[in-house]
């Protein structure tokens, strides 16, 4: 377990066996059983073959999989959702590149309505140009989450147990979350242009023609 202020944090194996504090187990629990059932699972509404996340089970394979909660001591969500940053950034200063793209930390947010994903939304959104311009993705997670699906409009794979913020090293890949705001293009294309893979490119310019 780490912790600081604002966040406490496990791995997910520290909560499979069970040494995280029954005070704070309970919302880990379900999130953890839904990411190892639902993100490392295929599902028939994708739009693709592969699991719905492809980075989850090798993230749990290496221990690279955090579970976290905001302290008792935090009053203030947006200052605990800056703080994943420096929780990110010193989790990963040991590891090698390719591990540092399997880092993840879900901070879980239990007190949140999850009748209504308003609030997390909006934590999100603002929370999100920061995190790209360090080379970070955050995305949000909630039991009514309408965001849809990259491959289906129909599928909603952001729905989870308890509501939830997600983050991860910013990658290649990651442009169709980014098209849309100038400022996260930007930070892309600095940060990947050299070596955008032709399928990633083309994307780029069709949607740029569109």
């Amino acid at each position: 377990m780490r912790g600081d202020d604002l966040i406490l944090s496990w791995t997910a194996s520290e909560v499979a066996r069970g040494e995280v504090p029954p005070p704070h187990a309970g919302p880990l629990l379900p999130v953890l059983l839904w990411s190892k059932d639902f993100l490392v699972s295929s599902h028939p509404e994708l739009g693709r073959t592969g699991p719905v996340c492809p980075y989850t089970q090798p993230s749990l394979r290496k221990d690279l999989f955090h579970l976290a909660l905001p302290s008792a001591d935090c009053e203030d969500l947006s200052s605990a959702v800056d703080s994943l940053r420096t929780r990110h950034a010193k989790l990963s200063a040991p590891l090698s590149p390719e591990d540092r793209e399997l880092l993840t930390i879900l901070l879980v947010l239990p007190g949140f309505d999850p009748t209504d994903s308003t609030e997390l939304d909006e934590l999100q959104r603002k929370a999100k140009d920061e995190f790209v311009a360090e080379g970070l993705m955050i995305g949000q997670f909630h039991p009514l989450c309408e965001e849809p699906g990259l491959y289906n409009d129909s599928f909603r794979p952001l729905r989870s147990p308890v509501p939830l913020l997600a983050v991860r090293k910013l990658l290649v890949f990651d442009l169709p979350f980014l098209v849309g705001d100038d400022a996260h293009m930007d930070h892309y294309l600095q940060r990947f242009a050299p070596e955008i893979p032709t399928r990633i490119r083309d994307q780029l310019v069709s949607r740029v023609v569109a």
